[in-house]
C-alpha cells in the first residue's frame, strides 16, 4: 500500500513539475507577438526611423539598448523599476508620463512590458524575416489511414493544416459545392472564361472520381492559362501601353506582356522568371527572349513634356524599380525607407540607397526615344546581321564581336544629347536634342576614348554646308574630328574617324555653318557613339561590312524597351538622398541588400544579377512566402497574410501561419518554384472545393470568414 502511495505522489510530483514549467514557459512574453504590436503603436512615432526624441529609439536592437542623451540607458534588461523606459509609462505628471500628449498604456500593454523587460528584455526577429527549415503537415490520426485512405474532406496536406485550424477555432468544413459551381469556379480562376454549357454537361454526366482533376490539367494545359495570370502578373509589373505623364504618349511594349503570357504557359520557373525580368541582360550570351523579359523595369514612366529635367525622371525611373522589386517580390514598404529608417520595420535609410545601387547603371535615361529598345529585324536584314557577326568572327576578337552585336541589337551604349553642357550659342531643345547654332559649342564630359576612333552621329538638317569639329579638352584644342553634315531626309544616322586617342577627355563639339541665319541651328542632334574600329580596309570585305553595319543603323525596325547595364567607363556613382530630397546628395553607397534579410549569396556578382538570385535564393524568407501569398489570395479572396504588399511588422498575423510556411518551403524545394503545381495543389484542395454558402454555426464563430 505504502509502495503504491510512494509511485502515486512521484507521479504528481512530476505532473507537477510538467505543469510548472510548462506554465513558466508560456508565461514568457513573446516580443514579435505581444511587445512589438505595443512599441509600433504608442511609441515608434518619437522613438524610431523618423524621430529619436531624447536620444532613444525602439527600431534597433542596438539603438534601444544604447545610452541617450541623459547618458543612461532607458532599458536596464532584468531590471523593469530602475529602467526609465518602464518608469516614464506610470507617472503621474502628464509632461513626464509616456506617451507624451496621448492616453496612458492600458494596466495590461504596461504588464507586457514590465514582464519583457524582468526577463531580459531579449529582443525578437519579426516571423516573416526568418524562415524555418522544416514544416510538419499535421496529420492527425484516423481508421481509415490504416487502409491507405484519406479521411472524408481531405485530399492533399493543405487540407490537413486547414482541419488542424478548424479544430483550434471550433470550425468545420462546409460541404463540398456542386458540380456546376465548381466547374465555373475552376474555370474562372484558371483561364479567365467560363465553361461552355457542353462542358458543364459533359462534366455533370462523368462518373469518375479523377473527372474534376483531368478537367484542372487540362486547363493548366490551355493557352487561355497564361493569358489569365499574365494579367495579374502585369497590373503588379505596372504594365500600360503608354509612357504616362502629361504627354502620356504611345509606347510599344506589348512584346513584353507575350513574354508574360508565354513563360506561364510554360510554367517558367519562378526563379529564372524573376532573374530573366530583373537581370535578363547579364545572364551569359542573352537571348532576345531573356532581354524582352527585362521590360518589366521599362515600364516606368517616362516624361516626354518640353522642358522637364530628363534626370531628375530617370531617377523617380530607378526608384519606382526598387520600390516595386521589394513590393513584388518581398512584400516589404521599401520605399518608407526613401527619406529616412523604416518607422517599423528593421530597415535603416543607407540601405535603401544600397539598394538604389543595383539599379543605377542601365542606360535608360527618360529619352523620348525609349532609349534602350530590342530591335527586331525582318528576314533580309537578319542575314545582314548573321553575315556581319561571321565575318567578325573571321577577322575580328572577342571583344569587337560582343561589342557590334549588342550594338545591333540596342544601338548601346550611346550618348544622349542631354548629356551635353556648358552650351555657348546654342540649346537643348525641348531639353531633348542639341542644337548649336553657327559657331556655338557644347561638351561632351568624361568621354572614354580608348581603341575607340569611329563616332556614330544621330541628326537631322535641311540646311547645306553643316560642319562639326570635335576639340579635345577645350575649345580650340586639338582638333580630333571633322565631319560634313550633308541634308538629311528626317533623322539619319552617319559614320566618320576621329584621331586615334586613348584615356577620358572633355570633346567640345563646336558646329560652323556661315550659311544660316544666325537664330538657327546648323543641325539637330539626338545621340552620339563612339567605337572600336573594324578591321582595316586590308582585311577582305572590310568596307562591305561597315557599310551593311551603318545602314542596319538607319533602319527603323519593331522594337521594345529594354534594361542594358551600363560599361565600366559610364559607371554612376550612388549617393545617398539627404532625407529622400535627389538635389541633396550625400555620402556615396555601393550595392548591398538589407542586413536584416538572409546573406548575398557567396560568388554572386554584385550588381542586378546578384541580387537577383538574392531574392530567388532558398535562403530568402520572404520571396516564396510572398508569392504563395499573392497566389492563395488570387483563389481564395483574401491572401494568408494581409495587406498583400506587407509582411512588415503592421501587416496583420497571418490566419494560417503553419500552412503559410509548408506552401513556402514546398514550392521552393519540391516543386521547384513551379507555379502550376502550386496552383494545382490549391484547386485540388478539398478547401477550394468547399461550398460557399453560409452555415450558420461557423458564421458566428468565424464572422469575417477568415478561416
Amino acid at each position: 500500500m505504502k509502495r503504491k502511495i510512494f509511485v502515486f505522489a512521484a507521479l504528481a510530483m512530476v505532473v507537477a513539475m510538467v505543469a510548472f514549467f510548462t506554465v513558466h514557459q508560456n508565461d514568457t512574453v513573446d516580443f514579435s507577438n505581444e511587445v512589438k504590436p505595443i512599441l509600433n503603436k504608442h511609441c515608434i512615432s518619437c522613438h524610431g526611423g523618423v524621430k529619436k526624441n531624447g536620444g532613444f529609439s525602439i527600431l534597433f536592437e542596438e539603438e534601444a539598448f544604447a545610452k541617450t542623451e541623459s547618458g543612461s540607458h532607458a532599458i536596464i534588461p532584468g531590471d523593469a523599476d530602475n529602467s526609465p523606459f518602464i518608469q516614464r509609462l506610470t507617472e503621474e505628471d502628464p509632461e513626464l508620463r509616456m506617451p507624451y500628449n496621448a492616453p496612458k498604456l492600458e494596466d495590461k500593454e504596461i504588464e507586457i512590458l514590465k514582464k519583457w523587460v524582468n526577463q531580459g528584455a531579449k529582443w525578437g526577429e519579426h516571423w516573416a524575416y526568418r524562415l524555418p527549415e522544416n514544416v510538419e503537415v499535421p496529420k492527425s490520426f484516423s481508421f481509415s489511414s490504416i487502409f491507405g485512405l484519406k479521411p472524408s474532406s481531405i485530399n492533399n496536406n493543405i487540407d490537413y493544416f486547414n482541419q488542424d485550424k478548424f479544430k483550434e477555432k471550433g470550425l468545420s468544413f462546409a460541404e463540398q459545392a456542386d458540380k456546376e459551381t465548381l466547374l465555373r469556379r475552376v474555370y474562372l480562376d484558371l483561364i479567365g472564361v467560363p465553361p461552355s454549357l457542353e462542358e458543364v454537361n459533359r462534366f455533370k454526366a462523368d462518373p469518375r472520381t479523377e473527372a474534376y482533376e483531368i478537367i484542372v490539367d487540362s486547363l493548366l494545359q490551355s493557352s487561355q492559362f497564361g493569358e489569365k495570370w499574365a494579367s495579374w502578373w502585369l497590373d503588379m509589373a505596372r504594365y500600360a501601353d503608354t509612357k504616362g505623364y502629361e504627354k502620356d504618349v504611345s509606347r510599344q511594349i506589348w512584346t513584353y506582356r507575350d513574354w508574360v503570357i508565354k513563360a506561364f504557359n510554360e510554367d517558367k520557373p519562378f526563379d529564372q522568371f524573376t532573374i530573366e525580368q530583373l537581370a535578363g541582360d547579364l545572364l551569359p550570351e542573352p537571348t532576345k527572349d531573356q532581354l524582352i523579359a527585362t521590360a518589366f523595369h521599362r515600364n516606368t514612366m517616362n516624361n516626354d513634356e518640353g522642358g522637364t529635367d530628363s534626370e531628375e525622371f530617370r531617377v523617380a525611373a530607378v526608384l519606382d524599380r526598387v520600390n516595386t522589386t521589394y513590393q513584388v517580390w518581398l512584400s516589404t514598404t521599401f520605399e518608407c525607407v526613401q527619406c529616412h529608417s523604416h518607422t517599423y520595420d528593421p530597415f535603416k535609410f543607407e540601405e535603401y540607397y544600397k539598394s538604389v545601387a543595383f539599379f543605377n547603371n542601365t542606360r535608360d535615361e527618360d529619352t523620348e526615344g525609349d532609349h534602350p529598345k530590342l530591335r527586331f529585324y525582318n528576314a533580309h536584314e537578319q542575314l545582314q546581321v548573321d553575315s556581319i557577326k561571321t565575318w567578325l568572327a573571321k577577322y575580328g576578337n572577342e571583344k569587337i564581336l560582343k561589342s557590334t552585336d549588342l550594338f545591333l541589337k540596342s544601338l548601346e551604349p550611346k550618348i544622349h544629347a542631354h548629356y551635353s553642357d556648358q552650351l555657348v550659342n546654342a540649346a537643348l531643345y525641348d531639353t531633348k536634342w542639341l542644337g548649336v547654332r553657327n559657331g556655338g559649342s557644347a561638351r561632351l564630359k568624361n568621354i572614354q576614348l580608348d581603341d575607340k576612333n569611329v563616332i556614330y552621329l544621330n541628326y537631322w538638317t535641311s540646311q547645306i554646308g553643316g560642319i562639326l569639329e570635335i576639340h579635345k579638352d577645350r575649345i580650340g584644342g586639338d582638333i580630333i574630328g571633322e565631319i560634313n553634315l550633308p541634308v538629311t531626309q528626317g533623322r539619319q544616322v552617319i559614320q566618320s574617324t576621329i584621331s586615334q586617342t586613348s584615356g577620358k577627355h572633355d570633346l567640345f563639339l563646336v558646329l560652323k555653318n556661315p550659311n544660316i541665319a544666325n537664330d538657327q541651328p546648323v543641325c539637330m542632334i539626338e545621340w552620339l557613339a563612339f567605337r572600336e574600329p573594324f578591321p582595316n580596309n586590308n582585311v577582305p570585305g572590310s568596307e562591305h561590312m561597315q557599310k551593311s553595319l551603318l545602314t542596319l543603323v538607319n533602319t527603323n525596325p519593331a522594337s521594345v524597351p529594354i534594361m542594358i547595364e551600363n560599361p565600366a567607363d559610364m559607371k554612376r556613382k550612388t549617393q545617398i538622398f539627404e532625407r529622400g530630397n535627389r538635389l541633396a546628395p550625400g555620402a556615396e553607397v555601393q550595392p548591398a541588400v538589407p542586413e536584416s534579410l538572409n546573406p548575398f549569396p557567396k560568388g554572386a556578382p554584385n550588381n542586378r544579377l546578384g541580387f537577383a538570385q538574392w531574392l530567388t535564393s532558398k535562403d530568402n524568407p520572404l520571396t516564396a512566402r510572398t508569392l504563395v501569398n499573392r497566389v492563395w489570395a488570387q483563389l481564395f479572396g483574401r491572401g494568408l497574410v494581409e495587406p498583400l504588399g506587407d509582411m512588415g511588422t503592421q501587416s496583420n498575423p497571418p490566419i494560417h501561419r503553419e500552412l503559410l510556411d509548408y506552401l513556402a518551403l514546398d514550392l521552393m524545394h519540391e516543386k521547384q518554384w513551379s507555379v502550376k503545381s502550386l496552383i494545382r495543389d490549391l484547386v485540388l484542395s478539398y478547401t477550394y472545393k468547399q461550398t460557399s454558402t453560409l452555415n450558420s454555426e461557423n458564421a458566428k464563430k468565424d464572422p469575417e470568414n477568415y478561416y
